[in-house]
């Protein structure tokens, strides 16, 4: 895998918060060399939230397990400004569930390409757009029924469809783009809008409105809690309704001479209508 050449220095940005993903870091050895998980052997950890950013220093300043493999300093910086490194500046540049909350993606990503060596990978997971599908209903139906209009609750999310055209646009080549959706399952509606609110995952939209009544609230609940309900036959017992999120991950290099290109147009020798007769010859006789 392409990974193991990548050794030195890496960034977290944008949201490294207080450094989960420096810990998972510095959880093991690295398969080729030295450093830690991934061959990360120094990491850059930014994020434009000065006491989510240093909020652990006093529990457990630099006495993470094998914080040795992986040495990292710790930085404030605005995801919506030019970022304070030259160019070519890091091997790798991770990014971990917080790319929804950027205004400027297509202009972040560009600046993403800028500080990356040449061939270096810039590989995140971000929230798509399939995210709190049926939070999104219940509120719309809802409201539709309370106030006879509709407003935006859940903050927007990038669709999956749009990731690929986003990174090829910023420039990286050879863009590899995977989805995955996981069920999480709650006690009722009332309490994933609670755990949405106490995570700071709420809707941050100016447009938002100021106060949503409580007789929305109320009628969202129930419409989710009997629409959305746990399928019968799952092995969660514990909760009665879930929430979908949908989780996007990408990986992307900086162009480079050595990296695989297409040839040119119209340069190929075999022609694809005699390969689909051959092989289609060839499943004839099998059968």
């Amino acid at each position: 895998f392409k990974l193991q050449n990548f050794y030195s220095t890496s960034i977290h940005f944008p949201g490294s918060g207080p450094g989960y993903l420096y810990r998972e870091i510095c959880k093991d050895e690295s398969l080729h060399g030295s450093g830690g998980i991934g061959g990360v052997r120094k990491l850059v950890q930014l994020d434009s939230s000065q006491p989510m950013l240093f909020r652990d220093d006093e529990i457990d300043s630099t006495n993470y397990e094998n914080s040795e493999l992986c040495s990292t300093y710790k930085m404030v910086g605005n995801e919506e400004s030019n970022l304070n490194f030259p160019d070519d500046t890091f091997d790798l540049v991770m990014s971990s569930s917080s790319l929804h909350w950027v205004n400027n993606l297509p202009g972040l990503l560009m600046e993403i390409k800028r500080v990356l060596k040449p061939d270096g990978c810039f590989m995140f997971a971000m929230i798509g757009g399939a995210s709190l599908s049926e939070l999104r209903s219940s509120l719309v139906l809802a409201e539709l029924e309370q106030s006879g209009g509709v407003s935006t609750h859940v903050g927007p999310f990038v669709d999956f469809s749009d990731v690929g055209s986003l990174m090829s646009g910023a420039g990286f080549s050879l863009p590899t783009i995977d989805i995955d959706t996981i069920k999480i399952g709650y006690p009722s509606a009332m309490v994933l809008m609670e755990h949405l609110q106490r995570m700071g995952e709420g809707n941050a939209c100016i447009n938002r409105m100021e106060r949503t009544s409580l007789d929305t609230f109320l009628s969202a609940a129930c419409i989710y809690d009997n629409m959305f309900k746990v399928e019968e036959n799952s092995l969660d017992v514990e909760h009665e309704i879930e929430a979908s999120v949908q989780v996007i991950y990408a990986i992307g290099w900086k162009p480079h001479e050595s990296q695989p290109r297409p040839k040119e147009r119209g340069s190929a020798k075999a022609n694809l209508k005699d390969m689909v007769e051959f092989s289609s010859g060839i499943k004839g006789e099998e059968s």
